[in-house]
């Protein structure tokens, strides 16, 4: 069984070490302790309890598109026509190209919370410190 320890539970939900203790500490995620004495989570409750957050946080919204990154926009580029805006979400960075009229009427500027959702054909999977790549 996959078991990640607490520094590695946030990493992969993008939140602090602490910010896990305290969902422990309160029972909102568990965790057992290894034979060294530290917290663990197991990979499946770590699984569901990211789901959970997932669905929290995209409530009961109309779209077919799953992937969606809240972030803060980081950047934003314009020229006549079209506008270049990328948000940091978590530790990923999206770019997103649009029309200018639609960053302009969307409001996008440095600073803004943004959600960005993404709904692709051509995703690659990989796995950590394998060399084999999946598509689907």
């Amino acid at each position: 069984m996959t078991t990640f320890r607490i520094s590695e539970a946030a990493a992969l939900l993008g939140v602090s070490s602490d910010t896990v203790r305290r969902w422990v500490d309160i029972g909102r995620l568990p965790a057992h302790r290894d034979e060294h004495g530290h917290r663990t989570v197991a990979g499946a409750d770590l699984a569901a309890f990211a789901r959970a957050q997932i669905e929290a946080e995209n409530g009961s919204g109309h779209s077919s598109a799953r992937n969606r990154f809240r972030g803060i926009v980081t950047e934003v580029i314009k020229d006549a026509v079209m506008a270049q805006v990328e948000i940091a979400a978590g530790p990923y960075r999206v770019v997103s190209l649009m029309s200018r009229q639609a960053a302009d009427e969307l409001g996008l500027e440095v600073g803004v919370v943004a959600i960005a959702v993404i709904k692709s054909t051509n995703v690659v999977v990989e796995i950590a410190d394998h060399t084999h790549m999946v598509s689907s």
